[in-house]
This record gives C-alpha cells, structure tokens and sequence, in this order.
C-alpha cells in the first residue's frame, strides 16, 4: 500500500508540474482565423469570448514562424506578437515577467527570448539580432525574405525547454508590421477552471460570429 501511495503521488506531482509549466506559456483557449489571416473583427470576438462566465482573461496574439540569426548562428523561432498590457491576463509566465515585457513598445521593434534561445545564439540584453520572415518581397531577381533587426530586450525562463528554446515575444503590432498583417491573428483566452477548457470551447464555437478557428490545451 505505501507503494502504491507513493508511486501515485510522484506521478500526479510529476503531471502536475508538467502541465503547470505548459500552461504557464500556453493559453486555455486560443481563437483564430483560418489560414494564419488576421481576425476580421478583434475587438467584436473579445467581447464575445468574455461574455462566457469561465473567462476570466482575454489577450490578442499574433502567431508565426521565422528564424532568428545573430552572426552566422541562425535558429528556427515560434514568433508570439503579444499585448503586454493583456497578455498576464491569459499566462503565469507574461504576469511574472511584466516588467520585461512591458519594454516590448509598439515601433520599438524589441524582442524577448526564450533562455535557451538567448543562449544558443549567444545574445543577451541590448544586442541586436535579425528576424527574417518567410513573407518575401518580390524583386527582378526573385523573392527575398523579409529581414528586420531587433533589439534584445530581456529573457523568460518557463522551465519548459519547448519553449524556452524557440519561443520569441514581440509587440504585436510590430509583428503586424513585420509579417503584413491587418491585426492580431487570433485572442487568446484563461479560464477559471481550466479542465473546462473543451466544453468552453465547444460552447464558444455556438456563439461567436464569424468563421474562426478554436483550439483549446
């Protein structure tokens, strides 16, 4: 019986803290446009989602993929275009670095990084690192990726290696701008309790307008 106990106990602990540093960067609920397009209304789909009573937090988001390059070091990066004023909102982990992310200004086009990224690229505070974006330009001699120099303005440490090895966090309006975007690509939501996750989402699929996409953790 004790081992059963304490063979049950380390596998609840161990789920737990797994889930716990997931959730801490992934959001219960995300709501986006089909095809990576941004949301044809934000503001009219924020207000919806709150409406459902286990909302407790709603944050705009623009998703994307890019590389990261600083000399001749180049990484593949998860790109999060984020509202620093919301985003604690929705993630333990943009509340507990809100002084780090509060740096991210629209037009400032700064960057925070996963640890592991910062330390792969070997990049700290205050350096400057490229973001080259898979949206070309065309010209005579074909298309050339987009590239963007950005200003290192901290890290995060989830404890999550996933995400702390490809995640990086701009402005989303910066984002926007980068990747010739209309607005945020999608909401994303925390609930008050997050095992509800699924039936929310399959409530919320009934009542907002619109074709959008939902996807819960």
């Amino acid at each position: 019986v004790a081992a059963l106990i304490i063979v049950l106990s380390v596998m609840n602990g161990f789920q737990k803290e797994v889930r716990d540093r997931m959730l801490s960067v992934v959001s219960h609920i995300e709501i986006f446009a089909p095809g990576g397009a941004a949301l044809p209304d934000v503001a009219r789909t924020m207000a919806e989602a709150r409406q459902h009573p286990q909302v407790a937090g709603v944050a705009p988001f623009v998703a994307a993929q890019a590389l990261l390059a600083r000399g001749e070091d180049m990484k593949g990066a998860l790109v999060r275009g984020i509202d620093p004023a919301h985003e604690g909102e929705v993630t333990e982990l943009a509340a507990a670095s809100s002084e780090t992310l509060a740096q991210l200004l629209p037009g400032e086009f700064r960057v925070v990084l996963g640890v592991e990224l910062a330390r792969s690229l070997g990049v700290g505070m205050g350096d400057v690192v490229t973001l080259i974006a898979p949206a070309g330009q065309v010209t005579p001699a074909g298309v050339v990726p987009r590239l963007k120099q950005m200003t290192v303005a901290g890290t995060f440490d989830s404890g999550h290696y996933e995400y702390d090895s490809a995640l990086v966090m701009l402005h989303h309006e910066d984002a926007q701008r980068i990747f010739r975007l209309e607005g945020p690509t999608g909401i994303r939501l925390k609930l008050h309790d997050l095992h509800q996750a699924r039936s929310v989402a399959q409530a919320l699929a009934g009542t907002l307008s619109g074709e959008l996409w939902i996807r819960d953790w």
